[in-house]
């Protein structure tokens, strides 16, 4: 049974407090309306999309958090982080970020979300990549959503560098593996010793 407009927006608004990152699909499926119907109830509401929902949670949530570089340089969006144990973002591929003849991914796109999350979650004011080892294991296309996750592996290693292990997945699929091998002045680990 479908729900009437006020009832549907009033729902619509609680979901979405409820989860800012649901999706136009997600809400329209929920409802058993078109997709176009939760646009035009967003717009009603002054909801704004979820690239806007995400970027604002993540600049309020993150902002202060992040030191090695500045929130907005992260490509894609952080949605959790804890500095020098691990961090997750999400990178929604679009028209700009394929090739035009075959709809799939540019690899540098896919190694910049990744290497900048590596960056991200060093708890240090400098953090740099002294190397990276790096393996796609599908291509990604457009339309696709990347989610990476970020885990530190070792911090001060015998070579005073922090290693950072980033998988990059499309639903359940693992898309993108790197290991990267962190620069870092030390000066956060040193002022807490």
């Amino acid at each position: 049974m479908k729900l009437a407009k006020k009832d549907r927006q009033y729902q619509l608004k609680l979901k979405i407090k409820d989860n800012p990152f649901v999706t136009d699909e997600e809400l329209a499926e929920l409802f058993s309306v078109s997709i176009q119907t939760i646009r035009l109830d967003r717009m009603e509401l002054s909801i704004p999309e979820l690239r806007e929902r995400i970027k604002s949670v993540a600049e309020k949530t993150f902002d202060d958090e992040v030191k090695s570089l500045p929130i907005e340089e992260v490509i894609g969006e952080i949605i959790d982080i804890q500095l020098d144990q691990s961090a997750i973002s999400i990178f929604d591929l679009r028209e700009e970020h394929v090739f035009q003849r075959n709809a799939i991914a540019r690899g540098h796109h896919l190694f910049a979300q990744a290497n900048s999350l590596a960056v991200a979650v060093i708890n240090d004011e400098l953090a740099l990549t002294a190397k990276a080892t790096i393996h796609f294991t599908r291509s990604v296309k457009k339309g696709e959503r990347v989610i990476a996750k970020a885990r530190v592996t070792e911090v001060n290693n015998p070579q005073e560098r922090t290693m950072v292990e980033v998988n990059s997945y499309v639903g359940q699929e693992v898309v993108f593996k790197g290991l990267f091998e962190m620069y870092r002045s030390n000066k956060t680990i040193k002022d807490e010793q």
